[in-house]
């Protein structure tokens, strides 16, 4: 149901299920579903009701005035010809409520307009209450099946790194501890998908604060409106402690530049459950590696099988565990657990691996060019980067 305060937008605005292009909810849907990652509309018109719940209209008006590309605060305000002094409460209220992303780049302290998975949907961490979980749980199978509906995957399996096989060769972007080597930043937050449950009446019994960011600027996440910054060694600690759960570490599919580990869950997290449960065959991407348990140390204790396992890929056969390969992501969760160290992770078939993207960028031309075709996507990129670069170029340095 709409509450209160979502149907009197929607009735200032206009009709959420009318269709009318000129409501302001239509107009940021539409931006949305603009990004290479998609937002797509639904019969029943409940994207909508939750950019109703998350943007107050005004707020979603000025979204529409942001560009999916990092601007300072001067940038946007020379921009929109208003006065920084005046724009900047305006942005920084909409980072509290969890509207558009900043974060620091080059320096400077940026803001953007973000897609809503991976982006508007998780900065609703200080927000999520039941009608924002049963919203987006009645959006998930038409979200999750359009946001993994193309190529490239948008995230990928890490492998836990104890157990992998002596000989294989363990790339950059297949270790998350590699991955976070030259970040300067970290901040630890709570897994949205697990407060999301929380909120529907279902607790996941695993470690809330689990979902790791991670940045090589300098003080990258001080305006951040939730979450802590923690050490470096803290980051490690909560690897080691999402290890020993059984959490699955997922990142962005990309090879460079990643920004964020998340400790995935079967029973909660939506990357897990879009593979299993929907069926999206571009939402997550398996790892390069497959769990190989040796006949002769398996000990059938049953530890890597039930309740570990989050893709049900172990089974018992005659007196001794294997693994199915065609449902393994090759995660490592069952190597940790194993008293025998039986279980080892061995690299996939050649013809089974897979090599992200390059960086963000990459990625999201990729996607964009199979979402709405290359010619498109070549003029929207074009115009992006002619914004980007005039943006930098008149505007006055901060502070």
């Amino acid at each position: 149901m709409i509450t209160d305060s979502v149907a009197a937008r929607s009735n200032e605005w206009g009709s959420l299920g009318g269709g009318l292009m000129d409501n302001v909810y239509h107009r940021l849907a539409a931006r949305l579903d603009e990004f290479p990652h998609g937002f797509p509309r639904t019969a029943s018109g409940v994207e909508l009701r939750i950019l109703a719940k998350v943007f107050a209209p005004e707020d979603a008006a000025m979204a529409l005035k942001l560009f999916p590309i990092p601007e300072t605060a001067q940038a946007i305000a020379l921009r929109l010809g208003r006065q920084v002094e005046d724009l900047q409460p305006v942005l920084d209220a909409m980072v509290a409520r969890g509207q558009i992303a900043t974060m620091r780049y080059r320096g400077e302290h940026v803001y953007m307009l973000a897609p809503f998975v991976i982006g508007i949907y998780e900065f609703q961490l200080p927000h999520m209450d039941a009608e924002l979980a049963a919203l987006f749980e009645e959006y998930a199978p038409v979200l999750v099946n359009a946001v993994g509906g193309e190529k490239p995957a948008l995230a990928r399996v890490v492998p836990v790194n104890a157990h992998i096989e002596a000989r294989a060769e363990v790339l950059r972007h297949e270790s998350v501890r590699a991955m976070m080597e030259g970040a300067r930043s970290f901040r630890l937050m709570e897994c949205i998908c697990r407060k999301e449950q929380a909120a529907l009446g279902k607790p996941c019994s695993h470690t809330l604060e689990t979902c790791l960011a991670f940045s090589s600027e300098p003080d990258a996440y001080e305006r951040f409106p939730y979450g802590r910054t923690v050490s470096r060694e803290e980051a490690l600690t909560v690897l080691d402690l999402a290890e020993r759960e059984g959490l699955v570490h997922c990142t962005y599919n990309i090879r460079r530049e990643q920004m964020f580990v998340c400790n995935c869950c079967s029973c909660c997290c939506g990357f897990l459950r879009g593979v299993r449960d929907f069926g999206a065959p571009h939402l997550l991407l398996q790892s390069n590696y497959l769990a190989a348990i040796s006949r002769d140390g398996c000990v059938a204790c049953d530890a890597c099988a039930n309740g570990r396992c989050p893709m049900g890929a172990i089974s018992e056969r005659d007196g001794a565990y294997a693994v199915d390969s065609e449902h393994c992501i090759g995660c490592g969760t069952c190597t940790v657990v194993c008293p025998t160290d039986a279980i080892t992770l061995v690299p996939r078939p050649k013809a089974e691996r897979t090599t992200p993207p390059k960086d963000i960028i990459a990625w999201s031309f990729r996607r964009a060019a199979n979402r709405s075709g290359l010619l498109r996507t070549l003029a929207q990129f074009g115009g992006l980067a002619a914004r980007a670069i005039g943006s930098r170029r008149n505007a006055p340095a901060e502070g």
